[in-house]
């Protein structure tokens, strides 16, 4: 066994002279604990919410997005597309027209968003997960229907239970070199029933889910789309299948992933979890660090020890390692256990919910969510053993400090 490993195991569990010692060196351990369990859990809570987010963004937010790099509009009846629609990969092909309208009910009204989708966006079975008010439905027997999102609800009122009362969609018409005397007829008027209202975030809720028929015929537009929303089979890497119809569509297109469609979101809540990180990881080595006013005593404790082991040969190396590995042990002992408590709480509150929020939400638990990552274990676990090796290697230096004075005294 490494010598230097030996005596500083001997020495964490031996008992010191002064009771001090003990007592500093429990509450080191104690500290790193609290920090490395309340890291770890918080980490943990942000993964938790990020999945719920994430979760309710992918329901509406789709894998691939095919996008015209110039203009609005692209036809998609070309023979790229026609095959990419029956591809084996592919579970959802959606054509989209989508363009701002104003929306009127009763004598509210609204700028929004009018998005026009082909009936494969129905396949997302996930879609009455976000449904807050009625049932997501676009098409009945009696004509195409509307579902908005809760921004657009709250601005105009709409009830969807009232079966006489439609949403009217005002767009201005193409192709008018001139203004009418009214200027009603300058605009495309259309009614359509509100059958469901789903709610995401702000960005999203401001949107009226239509049929892409009903959109074509406000917009005027018979051929073209927006974009093409695809969805792909389980097991398709997304990232691979977009590197692959990114390349042979070529410049005139732009293929985005869900990252690069919701980058705001993503950067926020990557923004959020490593600012807590840093925070907590401050209050961490605050903790670590008292392991220096415990090795420094423990030294101070030691002191005829080490001139004994200097008189019999031992290097300055060696004696700085035992009190290098006695700090390591200290610390390293109370983060293990911190990440073992925040493991089993983490388990427990995914499996009871212990802690729930001040609020119920429709659209996710009453608990506070958990996701457990690998790699946040990682992290604590490095993230303490780097400042746990600094805190140790200043206070081992104090051990050989003056430690010829003590072979003359000794």
């Amino acid at each position: 066994m490494n010598t230097a490993l030996y005596i500083a195991r001997r020495y964490l569990f031996a008992k010191k002279s002064t009771n001090a010692i003990n007592i500093i060196s429990t509450i080191s351990v104690l500290g790193v604990f609290v920090g490395s369990a309340a890291l770890i859990i918080v980490l943990s809570v942000f993964n938790g919410f990020e999945d719920v987010v994430l979760k309710m963004f992918n329901t509406i937010t789709p894998q691939l997005v095919i996008a015209p790099a110039e203009g609005k509009t692209f036809d998609p009846h070309s023979v790229f597309f026609t095959e990419l629609k029956s591809a084996k990969e592919v579970y959802s092909f959606t054509e989209v027209l989508s363009e701002n309208a104003l929306l009127r009910y009763r004598d509210k009204q609204s700028v929004g968003m009018v998005k026009g989708v082909s009936t494969s966006y129905l396949k997302n079975k996930s879609l009455d997960s976000i449904t807050v008010q009625g049932k997501f439905i676009l098409q009945t027997e009696a004509g195409p229907n509307a579902v908005i999102g809760s921004a657009l609800q709250n601005y105009l009122m709409v009830n969807t239970n009232d079966p006489f009362t439609q949403l009217q969609v005002f767009s201005p018409k193409k192709g008018l070199k001139t203004s009418s005397v009214n200027p009603a007829d300058d605009f495309m008027d259309l009614y359509i029933p509100v059958s469901g209202i789903f709610e995401v975030q702000q960005d999203f809720d401001n949107i009226a889910i239509v049929p892409l028929s009903f959109a074509r015929k406000l917009l005027n537009e018979e051929i073209k789309v927006s974009s093409i929303e695809l969805n792909l089979q389980k097991g398709v890497d997304p990232d691979v299948f977009k590197a692959k119809i990114a390349q042979q569509l070529g410049k005139k297109y732009v293929v985005k992933d869900r990252v690069e469609q919701n980058k705001a979101l993503y950067n926020i809540l990557s923004t959020e979890k490593w600012a807590v990180y840093i925070i907590l990881t401050f209050i961490l080595i605050i903790a670590i660090f008292n392991i220096i006013g415990s090795l420094t005593m423990l030294v101070i404790d030691k002191l005829k020890d080490i001139a004994i082991l200097s008189s019999l040969g031992a290097g300055k190396g060696l004696i700085r390692k035992i009190f290098l590995f006695e700090g390591m042990m200290i610390t390293l002992a109370g983060c293990v256990f911190g990440l073992f408590v925040g493991l089993v709480f983490c388990l427990l509150q995914q499996k009871f919910g212990l802690i729930k929020m001040s609020q119920e939400n429709l659209l996710m638990s009453n608990a506070y969510p958990i996701g457990l990552k690998w790699k946040d274990f990682l992290l604590v676990f490095i993230t303490v053993s780097i400042f746990s090796f600094m805190a140790s290697a200043l206070s081992s230096n104090l051990s050989v400090k003056n430690i010829n004075h003590l072979n003359q005294d000794l």
